[in-house]
């Protein structure tokens, strides 16, 4: 389906003029005729009267960045995309099939506009009015968080928003059943393909890319891959729904309530190797230094089996936990 642009019908105000006039002056007719009792002029001027009122209904109001898709008896004749106030054919529909979808997204949500309606108990409710328009502006969708086995079989929850907007008016009404809920399948099912493919963090021996050597790409350290990736991979899927995904960003990511104890464990021991490892380096090299600088000085001999106790002491008070207690001799070295 080609998206046809209809941009030389802006003369809605002269019609609307016009229109008004004619009624006018078919009122003062039919006072006038009646005054003389003109038969045929009245049941005139009355059949104007009663149809007159259809221009009305060609005039259509199309703000900025918004769009009307028209048709004419079912066939499709044009799309009004420019702002402005314009005369169409009077029997043209418009035809907007997600007018009444409402999805956890910017262009979706009440902003406290809605009319109120008075019921018979006295109470108020909104009344939903479904407009026919399509917007063309820039709308964020989020969807409900996702719980995905990642390529080592870990469950993790993982939300993306989706920034988009529709450039084929023709293609998004009449390509697919709804591109509102086009769109929120087709994010879903990206999502779950990208996110598989990733560990939740660094693991040895996994390949992210597809090319056979194994990488360092995790959904907690390549969140900009994974989701331009998922960005992607949604593009290519609604296309033929006349849509342009701008950006794909990860709003959420934690490992799921049943494994996140067991993970929270797994990191913190990982943490404390870690920190581990660095205090002992640093305390083997604190006893280095210490024996080459008694060793320059010449201020104690020590044999080996005085330099290992010494060694020994000094990685219990670098290494421990606690401050070590320490114990005064008074007597000789031996």
């Amino acid at each position: 389906m080609k998206e046809i642009v209809l941009n030389k019908k802006k003369n809605g105000m002269v019609v609307l003029l016009l229109t008004i006039a004619l009624y006018a002056l078919a009122i003062l007719a039919l006072i006038f005729f009646a005054t003389y009792e003109y038969i045929i002029p009245i049941v005139l001027c009355i059949i104007y009267l009663v149809i007159g009122w259809i221009p009305f209904c060609g005039l259509k109001v199309v703000g900025p960045q918004e769009a009307l898709v028209l048709t004419l008896f079912g066939k499709y004749i044009g799309t009004l995309k420019d702002n402005g106030f314009y005369f169409v054919n009077p029997f043209c529909t418009a035809v907007n099939p997600a007018a009444k979808t409402k999805l956890n997204q910017s262009g979706d949500v009440d902003n406290g506009t809605k009319p109120l309606a008075v019921l018979a108990n006295g109470q108020g409710a909104q009344v939903e009015i479904a407009s026919k328009k399509i917007s063309l502006k820039a709308m964020t969708l989020s969807n409900s968080r996702q719980k995905i086995n990642d390529c080592l079989g870990n469950p993790v929850e993982i939300g993306i928003a989706v920034i988009w907007r529709v450039v084929d008016t023709a293609k998004a009404v009449f390509e697919v059943d709804n591109y509102k809920e086009y769109l929120s399948l087709q994010c879903d099912s990206a999502l779950r393909n990208i996110v598989r493919l990733y560990p939740y963090d660094v693991a040895p021996n996994v390949d992210t890319t597809g090319d056979g050597v194994a990488d360092e790409g995790s959904l907690r350290g390549s969140s900009e891959v994974v989701a331009q990736r998922i960005k992607d991979e949604i593009q290519s899927k609604v296309d033929a729904a006349g849509l342009e995904v701008l950006e794909a960003r990860i709003t959420y990511l934690a490992y799921a309530p049943e494994i996140a104890a067991v993970m929270l464990q797994r990191q913190q021991a990982s943490a404390i190797i870690d920190a581990r490892k660095m205090i002992v380096d640093g305390a083997v090299g604190m006893v280095e230094m210490a024996l080459e600088r008694l060793n320059e000085s010449k201020m104690v001999e020590l044999d080996d089996e005085r330099k290992a106790a010494m060694v020994s002491n000094l990685l219990v008070v670098l290494c421990g936990n606690h401050d070590a207690q320490p114990v005064v001799n008074s007597g000789s070295l031996y």
